[in-house]
């Protein structure tokens, strides 16, 4: 690496500091608060548990929540893999949810949106194994949708939080 290179790297740091970037969970960040801030709502199914699971990894369990989040999922199975017995091999599982977060004192909406995502599964094997191979992907799908969720969150509390 070139000198000019290594200058760089380290003012970088100072060039943020001077745009008023602030880490999200530090001192002055604006998503400090959420931890233990959001009740989601009761989970009604594997798949609702699966996401409020994360949820709560993510933000905290609510001790003494300021907001609730509701929350729909939806998802889909479709095929992408077929033998020329037509037999299924491959699965694409789709998903969307769509959220809102509710401050417990107005009683208004304070945030929400829709995410997506997608993950895939393989059908070969046994019919034990396929089960299986859908219910990791259906839990690695509720994770990346939960992941999206907090990510929104934590972008936009600096107007809401």
């Amino acid at each position: 690496m070139s000198l000019p290179d290594r200058r760089f790297v380290l003012l970088a740091p100072l060039a943020l500091m001077a745009c008023g970037f602030a880490p999200a969970y530090g001192p002055r960040g604006a998503a400090r608060g959420l931890q233990g801030q959001i009740r989601a709502a009761d989970p009604n199914d594997k798949r609702g548990f699966d996401l409020v699971e994360r949820l709560e990894e993510r933000l905290g369990r609510p001790e003494a929540p300021r907001f609730d989040l509701n929350y729909t999922i939806v998802t889909t199975a479709d095929t992408l893999g077929i033998t020329p017995e037509n037999a299924i091999t491959r699965y694409h599982l789709t998903g969307f949810i769509d959220w809102t977060l509710i401050s417990r004192e107005t009683g208004q909406r304070t945030t929400g949106g829709r995410v997506q995502g997608f993950t895939a599964y393989s059908a070969t094997g046994s019919t034990v194994a396929g089960q299986s191979a859908e219910e990791d992907a259906a839990f690695r799908l509720m994770r990346i949708l939960a992941d999206q969720i907090v990510t929104r969150l934590i972008a936009t509390s600096g107007g809401w939080a």
